[in-house]
């Protein structure tokens, strides 16, 4: 046994590059796994500056240098974030508080529909049935409203940390993109000079992450925007907050859509009941998450994306657990990280030859 590893050591790892590389990707795991609390607002801090490199590239184009380009993108960067967020937040927070103050009327009307089914459909559920369901959904209810409460006094402990990374975020995306190729230099000083594989996933993953981002938000942005213009269209309640959640359900491939078609059939079956109205807001529904992965998906991924849904699911599940929000944010990228070092990695043929050299 000893012996086969060591003979499989010795194969994947005759080449100096590919120990660079696994060198590098394991110091880089370990910094995210352990650290990761610490290091978060400079991942996101990183992201924003992979978003805003291609404005700064076309103003550069004007003839402006890059320290002149990257102040005037940065400036109107901030004046659009701050106008979306102060115009968006006190809608949601209002929608939001009357769906809470909602909640208490829609489960009573959900018990009285419920305690009609015996005597509609008395030989498939009895009374002691929908009793125990009942009982069953308030202790879930209660556990829910508990986790919230929770979270809520975490929340406000963490404001403070929040006003900070709202400064400093900023202040390193503005570096990040003044002095990106000292930065660069700086880091490749550091590196061993077999680097080769390291350097090949290094520029593939570069392009693959920028164009991730940049689909990701141009995603939220397009499906929240006509999540929103149609329940608006069809009267639903709470229609800005709805969309904002379908909208940033393309974060999670697959189960995010699963996850708030709940929200926005539960709303819409307690205003309209089994309606007309209601199926229209199905059908909506449904052409909207069509196009979503049907036509935006590929038109936006079609060079970031080439991996099983399996592959996506799992990678979901592994980061989100890892590192949570941004862990499943960034799961395609650093699943297809995965992809290209097993693509990247040397064949057997090429390590034999270096072992016969």
């Amino acid at each position: 046994m000893f012996n086969y590893i060591a003979e499989w050591y010795r194969k994947k790892f005759a080449d100096p590059h590919a120990v660079t590389l696994f060198l590098f990707l394991s110091l880089s795991f370990a910094l995210l796994y352990f650290f990761s609390d610490l290091l978060m607002p400079i991942m996101v801090a990183v992201a924003i500056a992979f978003l805003l490199e291609q404005p700064v590239q076309r103003v550069i184009k004007f003839g402006l240098n890059r320290n002149v380009s990257v102040i005037l993108v940065m400036i109107l960067f901030s004046v659009v974030a701050f106008s979306a967020v102060f115009g968006l937040v006190p809608v949601l927070w209002q929608q939001t508080s009357n769906l809470i103050q909602e909640v208490p009327n829609m489960i009573s009307k959900g018990n009285n529909y419920l305690m009609t089914l015996p005597q509609q459909y008395p030989e498939i559920v009895s009374e002691s049935q929908i009793d125990a369901l009942i009982n069953s959904l308030k202790d879930k209810l209660l556990q829910w409203g508990q986790v919230i409460l929770e979270v809520s006094v975490n929340s406000l402990s963490n404001i403070v940390a929040l006003l900070v990374y709202l400064i400093l975020v900023p202040i390193m995306v503005f570096f990040f993109l003044k002095d990106k190729d000292e930065m660069l230099k700086n880091l490749i000083r550091f590196l061993p000079k077999e680097r080769r594989l390291t350097a090949q996933v290094g520029a593939e993953m570069h392009q693959q992450i920028h164009n991730y981002i940049r689909g990701k938000v141009l995603e939220i942005l397009i499906i929240g925007i006509a999540a929103t213009a149609v329940f608006m269209l069809l009267g639903l309640r709470y229609p800005v907050l709805l969309g904002s959640l379908v909208g940033l359900s393309v974060l999670v491939p697959y189960v995010g859509a699963t996850v708030v078609t709940i929200p926005v059939c539960l709303v819409g079956l307690f205003q309209w009941g089994i309606s007309p109205q209601f199926g229209y807001l199905l059908l909506w529904y449904g052409i909207i998450q069509a196009v979503d992965g049907n036509i935006l998906v590929p038109f936006l991924f079609s060079e970031a994306v080439n991996l099983h849904p399996v592959a996506i699911i799992i990678a979901v599940i592994l980061f989100g657990g890892l590192w949570g929000f941004w862990g499943v944010f960034f799961a395609i990228p650093l699943a297809t990280l995965v992809k290209a070092v097993i693509n990247a990695w040397p064949s057997s043929s090429h390590t034999e030859e270096l072992l016969v050299e």
